[in-house]
């Protein structure tokens, strides 16, 4: 077998969609994007291509190697990522080559099912208290948060108590039983940071996520002195070398790579099992389309320390389409009591509607991220 052909869809909202053809007439899908600069991706995946063309699609970690080690510069999010797409589309065609899941390829189900949180409050958090309410009506047994709007090196106390009431207010509204997850989101400079875990620790998050940018993970230890709350970080880490110190500072309780960011399925896994050395739980970052959902489910099913998972449908990104829209069978991602069963079918498990992406593929996006300012004009994190 044989790759013939290789074709990208830049598809709304924000998601880029890679088809991989071969000769004997299987394809696979995968999903290579950064979130704002798809058509820098596209190229990226473009150049990668002209490699591609006529290898066996089978030999996946050979041509991992080779789009990894091959060039002088290696790694970052657009590399990374164009591997990442490029990879899952080559696991979706082996597969169903083989007639089966991509987990039991990498050892077979570890699970009968995956928990998964649902995303409330928008960029800018608000109205909090009733979203989570509403989420947890709808069966989900954990939600995920954005804390804090953007915050200065040393900012306003009034800010700080404003985050802290709007996740009383939500604890309030679902009780003990649901969990919490708390983004960051990178905007929280250290000093921040170590006033904010303190002043949650009453309201027994489920993890805090990315209290400081993962260039400023060295600040980590730090801040975990001042709280008992998990953290959860490594949704802008890429590789197995991105994550290699991290694990290694002993630190971090959670590691959040993303399979459209971080290198792939199997990359992910190598991952994954770094991380179960060293007694660490995986929470795969997705706020991503159905491609990369469903090869983090497949990485799920086969990681006994993957123990929740993030999915996008209805996320505050999602305008004009979301994450169901472009499946023949939307019920492979049914939520059930807050989890989502294993995916059965060959390959990904799900079967892209391909004359909707077309269409929407017509459409495009130019999606990007807001930049935002202090009150002084300096620029903000998002």
């Amino acid at each position: 077998m044989k790759i013939t052909k290789l074709e990208l869809f830049k598809v709304p909202p924000r998601w880029l969609f890679l088809k991989i053809e071969t000769d004997e007439g299987i394809s696979g899908w995968g999903e290579p994007v950064v979130e704002g600069k798809a058509d820098t991706v596209h190229a990226a995946v473009t150049e990668m291509s002209e490699y591609l063309i006529g290898k066996d699609p089978m030999r996946i970690e050979d041509i991992f190697q080779v789009l990894y080690r091959g060039g002088f510069y290696r790694g970052g999010p657009i590399l990374s990522s164009a591997i990442s797409g490029i990879e899952q589309a080559l696991w979706d065609i082996k597969g169903k080559f083989y007639n089966a899941p991509v987990y039991d390829l990498l050892g077979g189900a570890c699970r009968d099912k995956i928990r998964v949180y649902s995303w409330i409050g928008g960029d800018r958090p608000s109205d909090v208290g009733e979203a989570a309410k509403r989420q947890v009506e709808a069966g989900f047994t954990a939600v995920k948060m954005n804390a804090t709007e953007e915050l200065h090196y040393i900012d306003s106390i009034v800010k700080v108590e404003a985050a802290i009431a709007r996740i009383a207010a939500v604890r309030e509204a679902v009780g003990k039983e649901v969990g919490i997850g708390i983004d960051f989101h990178g905007r929280v400079h250290k000093s921040m940071a170590k006033i904010l875990a303190k002043e949650l620790e009453p309201y027994k998050p489920m993890f805090i996520e990315e209290p400081v940018l993962p260039e400023n993970n060295e600040a980590l230890k730090e801040i975990a002195r001042y709280t008992s709350c998990p953290i959860a970080t490594g949704e802008r880490m890429y590789t197995r070398w991105g994550f290699k110190e991290l694990l290694a500072q002993g630190v971090v309780d959670i590691i959040q790579p993303d399979l459209s960011h971080a290198g792939g399925i199997l990359e992910t896994r190598k991952i994954a099992a770094m991380a179960e050395a060293y007694d660490v739980a995986v929470a795969p970052h997705c706020p991503l389309g159905p491609i990369a959902l469903a090869s983090c489910l497949q990485l799920d099913t086969c990681s006994p320390n993957a123990f929740i998972q993030e999915q996008s449908l209805g996320i505050h990104y999602n305008k004009g389409s979301d994450l169901l829209d472009y499946l023949k069978d939307p019920s492979v991602f049914a939520y059930k009591d807050g989890f989502v069963s294993n995916l059965t079918a060959p390959g990904l498990g799900i079967e892209v509607n391909e004359e909707k992406v077309r269409a929407m593929a017509a459409i495009g996006h130019t999606w990007k991220n807001p930049v935002w300012r202090q009150d002084d004009g300096t620029v903000a994190e998002w």
